[in-house]
């Protein structure tokens, strides 16, 4: 099992922008360092959500995620993941999810906001998702 690792800011970060988008989902990319199974997210930059069913599905604006990729590289960090809400359903990948994950060896966190809100990371090896832990960090 991977580890990603987040600090209390960058897990606001996700959860303030699940909630402002609600009842759509959002999503967006994490950037920072990975080694092996571990990674270290340093920012969180939201990308508009262009799905034609945003309260079902999420899909990232290309242009927004071009722009967000060349910031993370400019910065010398990396692609560590991804993240998206589900407003109304569970923290773990959906079916839509697993059918749409295009990026091995990266996480996909997912903010639930049932109830308290909740993430979650998931690791995707081309194949299918594996849940990591989330280590919360200064």
């Amino acid at each position: 099992m991977g580890t990603l690792s987040l600090s209390g800011a960058n897990r606001n970060a996700v959860i303030e922008h699940a909630r402002a988008g609600a009842p759509n989902e959002v999503c967006g990319v994490l950037g920072g360092r990975r080694e092996g199974t571990e990674a270290t997210v340093e920012r969180v930059i939201r990308v508009t959500n262009v799905a034609s069913e945003p309260r079902r599905r999420y899909e990232l604006d290309a242009e927004a995620l071009f722009a967000a990729i060349e910031r993370i590289e400019g910065a010398g960090e990396s692609v560590v993941g991804f993240y998206h809400s589900h407003p109304a359903g569970p923290p773990r990948p959906s079916a839509t999810d697993r059918a749409l994950a295009t990026w091995p060896g990266r996480s996909y966190v997912i903010v639930s906001l049932e109830g308290t809100p909740t993430l979650s990371s998931w690791r995707w090896d081309g194949e299918r998702f594996r849940e990591e832990r989330i280590a919360s960090v200064a």
